[in-house]
């Protein structure tokens, strides 16, 4: 069992003994797409594909949080929230942007990328390594920058 998987496990145990409900509900979520997952494709999920499920998960909360708070909803947004932090506590810490700009750099240098026409190269360099510590969307702005 990947150390990821088996953290989530512990922390729905504590949550459950702590009757933290709405902690609870949160990682059961978690823990269900990843089983989802498991059966769907029946192969045991390493860590970095429960870190792609957990980002997707979270970038989802984000949206529905922007989205309740733009009609209105700041209660509903403030549980988005809420099991976004959750979430977040497994992920491993978020890299700055020196840290971001160094990987760049050398994912640019490993490609040996010149253009605009390089850009799939470079992200599938530097995907595996930002997964679940930055953003790949913003990552993605600062690499076609770079290669302008």
């Amino acid at each position: 069992m990947s150390a990821l998987k088996d953290q989530l496990n512990t922390a729905v145990k504590d949550a459950m003994r702590a009757r933290d409900k709405a902690r609870l509900g949160t990682l059961r979520m978690a823990t269900a797409a990843i089983k989802q997952v498991e059966v769907d494709e029946r192969i045991e999920l390493d860590d970095a594909r429960i870190l792609a499920l957990l980002d997707k998960q979270i970038k989802q909360r984000k949206d529905a949080a922007q989205q309740y708070r733009d009609a209105g909803r700041n209660d509903l947004a403030e549980t988005e929230e809420a099991e976004m932090a959750v979430l977040q506590e497994f992920l491993p810490t978020p890299l700055t942007d020196a840290e971001i700009d160094a990987l760049i750099d050398d994912a640019v240098a490993q490609t040996g990328a010149a253009g605009m026409q390089d850009m799939g190269k470079v992200m599938g360099v530097l995907k595996p390594r930002l997964q679940g510590r930055a953003d790949i969307g913003a990552v993605s702005g600062k690499v076609k920058q770079r290669l302008n």
